[in-house]
């Protein structure tokens, strides 16, 4: 007969779910009928908070209290009463074996045990301490294990995410780019140098030893004093282009290096200082940079003296001859020079901007410099229109859309005493032209037009199409034509100024407010285009140009250029590089890397070609067009008969016209990075189609 006094009464859920089962299929049995010994541990399980479990009998029935049912997860509530080896098969290899040497009267402890359990439907990995214990029955003899157990999973998988993190962050510390250090103490011991750290201050032993036996050249030279300073502050040191004689080789002699550096204090719970971070970098070679970019500016500025003195001699001298062929050689020629010499400028200080190099005053410096190389640039692209010697990329182009586009931007730049309107006609006004050169044109003329009217006025910009017939005052031939016409209500011109004003370098302004350039550009993009410009003004009265232009079926779509980002679908990979230029050369290929391009440089294309022959096998070719011995483009049909739709692009100046194919991408010099991967997506974008 078995006990008939109450077996279980409190415990919680688990002791309510005992008294609730039928045990009648259970390997315990009734719970009438369990020994005192299972009943006095079923009942310390019960009433503990601590995740426990009793394993009894030789089938080692399974019962637990409510802190171990949140363990169980989904095993719960069909796990109590039920075999221990069923309720934990998935890692009964792990457990069975500490089981059985508890039930041979071994107690066993581990910490943070590794095991895999699905106990939510899948399988997960867990950590876990316990202990198992053996429990005697009456007659003494082992009848069953208990268990206390901790699940340690967040425990260990935080302690891990620490450790990651830790490691990630010394990886990213490793591979900076600037060097790091961390010191600790208040005299300072390494603790921890980056690679680049040890690159930059030589073969040295850093970790344990202090900054003063490390680097004893230091002495007397302020670096000591400022880490004290910050140690017994707690206020951070910030460096810029601080001086240091360094001894970078064993036995060789200090070397004068320049560091931008910040010392910050690292502080314990307490807000003590424990340590200092140290981060920076060598600025020697970029100082070294800057002094030759100085030294080129003004050569620059030198060569620039140089070139307009002479072109103001040979504007006299064609003033009077009227060779205009005379002087557009002397242009290309200037042109030509100019573009070799701004290319490696413009690029470099290209490359600076994007890498947002130095501090704000060097960024603004850089800033400067650019805009002084884009009206160096704009101020050749006028020489070039005047001698009618610019490369067009004509098309049909809607003259209405483009006059709108811009309309905005030409409102702004006339001020808010001019006002602007707009008189386009409805039907179609595709013209041949090239956008880009039109649009520059039709702004010379807004500007000019501004500048007529210092008190204010009208500035009315027209389009229409017309039929011109014989006898026209634009002396064109008869035909259809879009007329452009910028007319403005300032002071007009005299007869004799008239006469003068679409000559080179002639103006009305003062000394340095106009190169004099700004309708000859006009009228020698009109004439390249062949069109014409006509000019009509009265003193007093104000002042219109018009623009006819050939009329066109149809306006084209934008081009490639137009409507792309300089990076979009830019496929990199290996890119030749042909220049018998070195500072462009190096300046493009400084260009190409930033994009990702592995960049292979010729001096020459014979250099080129015997690179070819000796099994490089480039993505695409970059050259000049214009170089002693073999042209750019004999390269380019060289490349094409070798590999047939191999993407090609021709560098050049914008007088080197003779022998290029017209039908080969064309990329002109000066260009900025934006230029050039803009050209190069045009250029994959054609050899692919």
């Amino acid at each position: 007969m078995g006990d008939p006094r109450p077996v279980l009464w409190d415990g919680g859920e688990a002791g309510a779910l005992m008294r609730s089962l039928d045990w009648s299929h259970s390997p315990l049995g009734q719970p009438a009928d369990w020994p005192q010994p299972l009943r006095s541990v079923v009942s310390l399980m019960l009433g503990s908070k601590f995740p426990m479990f009793v394993a009894w009998g030789p089938e080692l029935g399974f019962l637990y209290n409510d802190a171990y049912a949140v363990i169980l997860g989904a095993k719960h509530p069909e796990a109590m009463g039920a075999r221990f080896k069923d309720v934990w098969s998935e890692i009964w290899e792990d457990v069975g074996p500490l089981a059985h040497r508890a039930l041979n009267g071994e107690a066993t402890w581990l910490e943070d045990l590794p095991l895999v359990m699905n106990r939510k439907g899948f399988d997960e990995q867990t950590w876990f301490t316990f202990s198992y214990s053996p429990v005697r029955d009456d007659a003494g003899q082992i009848a069953g294990m208990f268990c206390a157990v901790a699940e340690t999973t967040d425990k260990i998988v935080a302690q891990r995410r620490l450790a990651d993190e830790a490691e990630r962050q010394r990886r990213l510390f490793e591979r900076a780019p600037g060097f790091i250090t961390v010191l600790t103490g208040p005299d300072h011991r390494f603790d921890f140098v980056n690679e680049a750290y040890a690159r930059l201050f030589g073969q040295r032993q850093f970790l344990g030893r202090t900054v003063r036996e490390v680097f004893p050249e230091l002495e007397g030279q302020g670096y000591f004093e400022w880490l004290d300073g910050v140690y017994a502050t707690g206020e951070r040191f910030v460096a810029q282009t601080a001086p240091a004689m360094l001894q970078l080789e064993p036995d060789a002699p200090p070397v004068q290096r320049f560091l931008d550096f910040i010392y910050e204090p690292v502080v314990d719970e307490q807000g003590q200082v424990t340590g200092i971070f140290c981060e920076g970098h060598d600025v020697t070679e970029r100082m070294a940079a800057e002094t030759e970019l100085r030294e080129l500016a003004e050569t620059l500025e030198h060569r620039v003296a140089e070139r307009t003195s002479e072109l103001e001699q040979a504007q006299e001298a064609l003033r009077q001859s009227q060779k205009l062929e005379a002087m557009g050689q002397l242009t290309g020629g200037v042109a030509h020079d100019f573009n070799n010499l701004l290319t490696p400028i413009t690029g470099t200080l290209d490359l600076l901007q994007r890498r947002n190099f130095g501090d704000e005053r060097t960024q603004r410096q850089i800033a400067g410099a650019l805009a002084s190389a884009e009206r160096a640039k704009v101020l050749v692209q006028r020489l070039l229109a005047f001698a009618r010697r610019q490369p067009l990329q004509l098309a049909g182009v809607d003259i209405v859309r483009l006059v709108g586009e811009i309309a905005d931007l030409i409102a702004s730049t006339s001020g808010p005493k001019i006002k602007v309107e707009l008189d386009l006609a409805n039907d179609s006004s595709a013209a041949f032209a090239d956008a880009n050169q039109l649009e520059m044109a039709l702004l010379n003329l807004a500007v000019n037009a501004r500048d007529a009217m210092p008190d204010g006025g009208l500035l009315t910009i027209a389009v229409n199409k017309v039929v011109i017939g014989a006898g026209h005052r634009s002396k064109l031939a008869t035909g259809e034509y879009v007329r452009l016409a910028v007319s403005d209500t300032g002071v007009g011109m005299d007869e004799e100024t008239l006469v003068r004003a679409i000559e080179p370098f002639f103006s009305t302004k003062g000394i340095g407010q106009g190169t004099g350039l700004g309708l000859s550009m006009v009228h020698g993009l009109a004439l390249q285009l062949g069109g014409a410009l006509t000019l009509a003004s009265r003193s007093g009265v104000g002042t219109t140009a018009e623009l006819w232009l050939r009329a066109a079926p149809s306006a084209a779509a934008p081009s490639l250029s137009r409507t792309h980002g300089a990076d979009d679908d830019l496929q990199v990979g290996t890119v030749l590089l042909v220049d018998d230029e070195e500072l462009v050369r190096e300046s493009t290929a400084d260009m190409l890397s930033d994009m990702g391009f592995n960049v292979i440089q010729a001096r020459s294309a014979e250099c080129a070609m015997k690179l070819i022959s000796e099994g490089l096998q480039p993505d695409l070719v970059v050259t000049d067009h214009l170089m002693p011995g073999m042209s750019g483009t004999d390269l380019a049909f060289a490349m094409r008969e070798k590999w047939p739709g191999k993407p090609v692009l021709i560098v050049s100046g914008y007088a080197e016209t003779a022998g290029m194919d017209p039908n080969l991408p064309r990329l002109t010099k000066p260009f900025r990075r934006r230029d050039l991967a803009a050209a190069i997506s045009l250029c994959t974008a054609t050899a692919a189609a």
